[in-house]
């Protein structure tokens, strides 16, 4: 029984299939696909990529479509799928309505797709033009077209009965503009994404220098003007563009094509190239570039680029023609996002099953079968295996969700009407529910957002060579639009994708941190030449446009510098071995200033000490003590109190000195001037202690004014790689002043002791004080110009030296001399030694000099002497001894030796 019922089957398929190929031949209705049901959703594909033009005929006659194209077909059956899958659906069943479908070919052809959409029209607006018994199904909605050239223009015709258009794949930005396009959806993102993300993956591998090429046409001038808007933005930009022709066969293309090639191969550093070309127009590009390289007897290695695949070849692995993926280079496809594929692979294993039956309502599926069946035994699963090759899973995503978008979209409208009657369903009506409703699909709820676009984002896909054939399908990374921004499939954000960083395509090469990029006037901002910063300023990135400059307050850089460096801190430090030095002199100076204290202390009684000043040479010692002490305040990192108590310090201890100095000047010139009237004169100005205090009390009023006026400061000198942390003086007039007022007692000094310098040897500090104040007076002459043209770490110290030198000065010529008496001399530091050579010059000084006149008495010399002072006490009793044996006498002028023979009976009693 099971062999007559199988011998019963095989019999009537082979019936059926000779009654089909007979009626096929003699069949000569439009090729098509379709199925009935109480709606109708249109559908618009690319099945074939041409059509055979008759030149010679003027008839509006439909031209016949050539070149099968297997992946337009697998679109249209992915809508098959998912209507026969709806039906099947709670969702229709409950309503009890079913959707057919009427499927045309556009053929690439603009003509072609409006007469298909016109045929669309006229179906979905025969109930209200004609009788409803004559119309078939109303027909509500139209799915399509492949191409963006192709939608706009029906488009525009749908538009006017605002018919739905909800297209699979056309992706120009313009069919986003509600008001001249308000009937038109789609389930793809638009162009202005994907342009976005293309530039995005350029910015992010550093790229500048890239080349796009495009197919003319609506879809190839948006993308275009939106990918050189998004690259302009990321500062890429682009070498070259070249425009293919829309059609796909000519010589325009050819040429074309060709120009193309050798564009390419003539701009090396042009590694990126950005493509919106249809996939014949990029397999002629590959073949050419081939063709090209071998003529110039160049490697094919030289065509090598990175491509960047839009959605419109992203997934066609053919256009390699016989090339392998080496020698076309990278391939980087932006694609749809992909979901869930097993409903339409299984509905392809049901093809398989069914093997040519299932071509008995799809023309298109026929001529397929025809075409393998040539060369195949087995066509059934040859035609099911290219079927898949062919077929990109984003697309046909892409079309389930129009579908089932549609399908919602008419069973809320049919929960309220009865949609199997003529009239009660229209096109806008369904246009309007798919505008204003959500509707779910795998799992997920899906919205056409206010442009009409459905926006999920791209896939980013790397071609492989997998056994000699290339996978398309190979993502390696996620497009977010929201945020710009590309993820790795496992989620993880992602910054380069690691097959592309040794590729290099730029105009110039980056400019290294430390330059700036220098753009001749009319060439491309990506082709520079770079310059190295310039000193103060610095580039801490690659390719900047300009140096940023250091803040010259705290800051430095020297040519060519990525990085600005801290200035140094400087003064004038305690480790600094100059300042060793001084310091070392300091407290040298201080130590040998205390000691000579401690010895004329302890010899305050002898003559020499007495000479020396007595008492006033303790205040001239410690004086010195704070003036070495004033010199230790310049070393160090300066302060306020500091900076004001150096000088001070320093201008009133030194004028302590000099002014006792200056007191023992006097003296010296009043205790041996024997002019009686320059002594008189001499002795009503000499008060020793009441001098001191009025030249250091000139002095503190002097500081005072300064410190209440415009006192010193800590302030810093910038400097080119450093900041000097010194002293400022404030007022410079206070500070000359100061050391003015000092000066002019020196000078004093200086001319009191010149006028003194002949007295006795023992006694002589008139040279010693001619000397210090000489050496004084020079050494802070050279100081000025020094301290008013320089400056630096250094200048402190020398101030400081030249404060060490006018304070060793004075200990060397007013102090170390006595100390060498005291010490070495003992048999000179006596009265009898000193009246010994008082009397020798006092002689030596009458050698041609008579005195004559009154006596000189014991009472004239003690009325003529100054007021008394402790060092008068040995001098006072030296010249009573020396004038004491003649009550008066005359003496009158007679030559030397009869001076000295008047004076002859008493040099034995001036005998010491």
């Amino acid at each position: 029984m099971a062999r007559v019922a199988s011998g019963i089957y095989f019999y009537a398929v082979l019936f059926y299939i000779i009654l089909r190929k007979g009626a096929s031949e003699n069949d000569t209705k439009e090729p098509g696909v379709t199925a009935r049901g109480d709606i109708i959703i249109g559908g618009l594909f690319t099945i074939h990529q041409g059509v055979e033009k008759n030149d010679s005929s003027f008839a509006p006659l439909p031209h016949r479509c050539i070149r099968l194209s297997v992946r337009g077909l697998s679109r249209s059956l992915a809508m098959i799928n998912a209507i026969e899958t709806l039906n099947k659906s709670p969702l229709l069943m409950g309503l009890n309505i079913t959707l057919g479908y009427r499927i045309q070919d556009s053929c690439t052809d603009i003509s072609t797709g409006l007469r298909g959409t016109a045929d669309f029209i006229e179906q979905a607006k025969c109930v209200t033009e004609h009788a409803a018994s004559t119309c078939g199904p109303p027909l509500v909605a139209i799915l399509g077209a492949s191409f963006s050239e192709m939608s706009i223009v029906i488009a525009r015709q749908l538009a006017l009965d605002m018919i739905p258009q909800i297209s699979y794949s056309s992706t120009a930005v313009i069919l986003s503009d509600k008001e001249r396009f308000p009937s038109f959806l789609r389930t793809v993102p638009n162009d202005e994404y994907q342009t976005a993300a293309m530039a995005r993956l350029i910015e992010l591998h550093g790229w500048n220098w890239v080349g796009i090429v495009i197919s003319d046409g609506d879809y190839g001038r948006s993308a275009l003007e939106h990918f050189a808007t998004q690259a302009s933005e990321n500062g890429i930009c682009i070498a070259f563009k070249c425009i293919l022709p829309h059609s796909v066969t000519g010589e325009d293309l050819e040429l074309a094509v060709t120009k193309t090639a050798k564009t390419i191969l003539q701009n090396p550093k042009v590694q990126a190239i950005v493509s919106f070309s249809k996939s014949v127009h990029m397999a002629a590009i590959y073949k050419e570039l081939r063709n090209e390289v071998q003529r110039k007897g160049q490697s094919v290695e030289s065509m090598r680029r990175v491509w960047l695949a839009s959605d419109s070849w992203s997934t066609a692995g053919t256009v390699q023609g016989n090339l392998n993926l080496e020698d076309i280079g990278q391939v980087v496809g932006f694609n749809f996002r992909t979901g869930n594929m097993s409903s339409f692979n299984g509905y392809l294993d049901r093809l398989e099953a069914t093997g040519y039956d299932s071509t008995w309502n799809n023309t298109f599926l026929e001529e397929l079968y025809r075409q393998i069946n040539e060369s195949n035994t087995q066509p059934a699963s040859e035609v099911v295996k290219t079927i898949k090759e062919q077929t990109n899973p984003a697309i046909v995503l892409s079309v389930e969700l129009a579908v089932t978008a549609t399908a919602q979209a008419i069973a809320s409208l049919c929960k309220s009407r009865d949609c199997k009657t003529p009239g009660e369903l229209q096109p806008w009506q369904v246009l309007e529910a798919l505008r204003q409703h959500h509707f779910d699909f795998q799992g997920e709820r899906y919205t056409f957002d206010h442009r009409g676009d459905i926006n999920e984002g791209y896939d980013i896909a790397v071609w492989r060579s997998i056994d000699g054939k290339i996978d398309v399908h190979d993502i390696v990374a996620e497009y977010h639009p929201t945020s710009n921004s590309f993820t790795q499939t496992n989620g993880d954000f992602i910054v380069r994708f690691p097959d592309l960083q040794h590729i290099i395509s730029k105009c110039s090469n980056s400019c290294m941190p430390g330059e700036f990029k220098k753009t001749s006037e009319g060439q491309h901002t990506c082709c520079y030449e770079c310059i190295n910063c310039t000193e103060n300023y610095y580039s801490n990135d690659t390719d900047m446009d300009q140096c940023m400059r250091c803040d010259k307050k705290t800051e430095w850089s020297p040519q060519g510098s990525s990085t600005c460096f801290p200035k140094t801190l400087i003064y004038f430090k305690w480790q600094d071995r100059f300042a060793i030095v001084l310091l070392t002199l300091s407290a040298l100076g201080i130590l040998l200033v205390l000691m000579v204290s401690a010895l004329f202390f302890h010899y305050r009684e002898t003559p020499v000490v007495k000479a020396a000043g007595g008492p006033l040479s303790q205040v001239m010692l410690f004086s010195l003590v704070f003036s070495f002490i004033s010199a230790v305040l310049f070393v160090g990192q300066p302060n306020s109190l500091q900076c004001k108590a150096r000088q001070v310090l320093f201008g009133i201890s030194f004028t302590v000195c000099v002014s006792c100095i200056l007191v023992k000047s006097i003296k010296i010139l009043l205790a041996f001037q024997l002019n009686i009237d320059m002594q008189g004169a001499l002795q009503k100005v000499y008060h020793s202690y009441l001098i001191v205090l009025a030249c250091v009390a000139l002095q503190v009023i002097i500081c005072i004014a300064w410190l209440v006026l415009k006192s010193p400061y800590k302030y810093l000198i910038t400097l080119p790689k450093t900041l000097l942390e010194d002293c400022h003086e404030g007022s410079y007039v206070g500070f000359g002043v100061m050391l003015g007022y000092i000066a002019l007692l020196a000078f004093i000094c200086f001319i009191c002791a010149f006028l003194g310098r002949k007295l006795p040897q023992r006694y002589n500090d008139a040279k010693f004080i001619t000397f210090s104040m000489l050496l004084y007076l020079t050494s802070w002459l050279i100081f000025i110009p020094i301290y008013i043209t320089t400056s630096g770490v250094y200048l402190p110290a020398v101030e400081m030296a030249i404060i060490l030198i006018s304070n060793y000065g004075i200990v060397c010529c007013h102090f170390l001399p006595k100390c060498y008496i005291i010490l070495f001399k003992k048999a000179q530091n006596t009265i009898s030694a000193f009246r010994k050579k008082l009397y020798e010059y006092n002689v030596k000084s009458t050698g041609s000099i008579c005195v004559s006149g009154s006596s000189i008495s014991e009472k004239n010399v003690s009325s003529h002497s100054p007021t008394s002072s402790p060092e008068d006490d040995f001098v006072k009793p030296s010249l009573e001894k020396l004038y004491s044996n003649r009550d008066s006498f005359k003496v009158s002028y007679r030559g030397k030796n009869n001076c000295l023979d008047r004076f002859s009976p008493h040099r034995r009693s001036m005998s010491m």
